[in-house]
């Protein structure tokens, strides 16, 4: 199955996806991940997409397309991906479609004011990007506790440090949260006029959260 994991930034899809795509024994692929990756391999497309991150500028769509088809060609990914962060914008919709079909779009719900209070407590290794937070947000029926490494200011998984990048900052978090509101309101539509979507609210801690997201996936996806 194939499937894309679709919501505002710093409402932890990451998280999720890694989560989920363990349970159904799919891959998850995050396009800053696969960029990194491919940075990291010296390949020629990561070569070409390290030219225009290293300017700031965003990578062209064919790159990512073909970076992408590349991925999905390889063996782990033979019983279907989750798609976490992509597609972003109609374009890259209309170029996915060519490579792969998609039998359902995850999407996240979190109010804004919780949005911005768990972005601003993002907390990443510098070393391998596993994210943790130190926000415990609790309002009304909502209990999102804080995902908490094992030693303070270190990463149980490669000992690195957890630092808080420099963008995760108020005005940033909302410039990214507008821009995510008028990408993804056509892609939105676009996906509900095929009757893909699932919207999902968040309740709780990832335990809480995974099952209920397993047991949608399962239930609409044949």
């Amino acid at each position: 199955m194939n499937l894309v994991f679709f919501g505002p930034p710093g409402c932890g899809k990451g998280t999720y996806a890694s989560r989920v795509s363990v349970k159904l024994g799919i891959v998850q692929i995050a396009t800053g991940d696969m960029f990194r990756a491919e940075v990291a391999a010296g390949s020629k497309l990561g070569n070409l997409a390290d030219s225009y991150m290293k300017k700031g500028e965003l990578v062209p769509n064919e790159v990512t397309i073909k970076m992408l088809k590349e991925r999905i060609a390889k063996p782990d990914a033979k019983n279907g991906v989750i798609l976490d962060g992509f597609p972003r914008t109609i374009e890259q919709m209309k170029a996915l479609e060519k490579i792969m079909k998609i039998d359902l779009v995850i999407e996240f719900y979190l109010p804004e004011k919780m949005l911005i209070e768990k972005a601003l407590a993002r907390r990443i290794c510098e070393k391998c990007g596993q994210v943790y937070n130190i926000a415990d947000i609790r309002v009304g029926k909502i209990h999102l506790p804080p995902l908490l490494p094992k030693n303070k200011g270190i990463c149980d998984k490669c000992g690195g440090r957890l630092i808080q990048r420099k963008d995760d900052n108020e005005k940033t978090i909302k410039d990214r949260i507008n821009v995510y509101k008028k990408q993804s309101e056509p892609l939105l539509k676009y996906y509900k006029e095929k009757k893909l979507v699932k919207k999902i609210d968040f309740i709780g801690a990832p335990e809480t959260m995974v099952p209920i997201i397993i047991k949608e996936i399962e239930k609409n996806v044949k």
